[in-house]
C-alpha cells in the first residue's frame, strides 16, 4: 500500500467526468487499498479515485471514523449509482480533502439507496442514512465532475462573498 498524492482545488481533473471500470483486477484492488491509507492519513471521512489522480469511478469511505472507540470498516463502491434518494433533505457543513480547511453547508438527501461493484466483482445495493449517504453523494459527486462547493445554495454563496 502507497499514501497517494492528493489533487487540490484548482486541478481541473476535479472537474473532469471519470470512466466506468470495466475490470476489477489487480490494478483496480491496489488502487483502492493506496485510496484508503491516503484517506486515513489526511484523516477523511471518504475519498473518490479523482481526488488521488485517477479518473476511474471509484470511491471508499468509512464513517466509523467518526464513532467514537469504533474500529475501521472501510468501504470500496466502483461505479457507484445513487438509484434512489429520499424526499427529506438534511442540511450539513461538508469540508474535502481536495480543499483543506473549506467548510460550507450543503443540502444532501436524508437516506440514497445505491448500486455498485465491491471490490470482489460482484454487484451490490445499498441502503444509506445520515452520515454514510452524506459521503456517499460527497464522493459520487466527484465522478462527475460536481465538487462540494458548487452546491453551496444562492443565500450562503452570497453571504460568504460577503466576508
Amino acid at each position: 500500500m502507497a499514501i497517494r498524492e492528493l489533487v487540490y482545488d484548482g486541478n481541473k481533473l476535479l472537474l473532469e467526468k471519470s470512466e466506468e471500470i470495466t475490470k476489477v483486477d489487480d490494478e483496480i484492488v491496489q488502487l483502492s487499498k493506496d485510496m484508503l491509507e491516503t484517506m486515513y492519513k489526511y484523516d477523511g471521512l471518504g475519498l473518490a479515485a479523482v481526488q488521488v489522480g485517477v479518473l476511474k469511478r471509484m470511491i471508499v469511505y468509512d464513517c466509523s471514523y467518526i464513532e467514537e472507540n469504533s474500529k475501521k470498516k472501510p468501504m470500496v463502491m466502483i461505479n457507484p449509482k445513487i438509484v434512489w434518494t429520499s424526499k427529506n433533505k438534511v442540511l450539513v457543513e461538508e469540508g474535502c480533502l481536495s480543499f483543506p480547511d473549506v467548510f460550507e453547508n450543503i443540502e444532501r438527501y436524508e437516506k440514497v439507496k445505491v448500486e455498485y461493484i465491491g471490490i470482489d466483482g460482484k454487484k451490490r445495493i445499498k441502503s444509506a442514512k445520515e452520515m454514510e449517504a452524506i459521503v456517499i453523494q460527497h464522493e459520487t459527486d466527484h465522478l462527475d465532475g460536481i465538487v462540494f462547493l458548487s452546491r453551496v445554495d444562492e443565500k450562503n454563496r452570497k453571504r460568504g462573498k460577503k466576508k
